[in-house]
């Protein structure tokens, strides 16, 4: 959340997804598609990604392996954007705090 508020101070805007917009995305634009094909933590551009990273950790997943997925493609994603993961980051630990 802390990095939701430092982007929006910053000057860089979270990019709001409408329906319509969502809808053109692609399954692999999503960090997590849930069994009934939702897409869940939008990573197609570095303003999602960041997002993405902040709320990886709030998302409810159906199993540890889907929030695994979801977290080696939310780094992924980091990556192709030249956003750093900071080490000490849950979604770079790979292990959420309290689990």
């Amino acid at each position: 959340m802390a990095l939701i508020k430092d982007m929006e101070r910053k000057g860089d805007p979270v990019t709001e997804l409408d329906a319509k917009k969502r809808d053109r995305l692609k399954k692999s634009d999503f960090a997590y598609v849930d069994d009934k094909g939702e897409g869940h933590l939008p990573i197609e551009d570095e303003s999602h990604v960041r997002n993405a990273m902040a709320r990886w950790n709030q998302t409810d997943f159906a199993t540890a392996a889907d929030k695994e997925r979801a977290r080696k493609k939310i780094v992924a994603a980091a990556r192709k954007h030249d956003i750093g993961v900071d080490p000490s980051d849950n979604v770079a630990k790979g292990h959420p705090e309290g689990s």
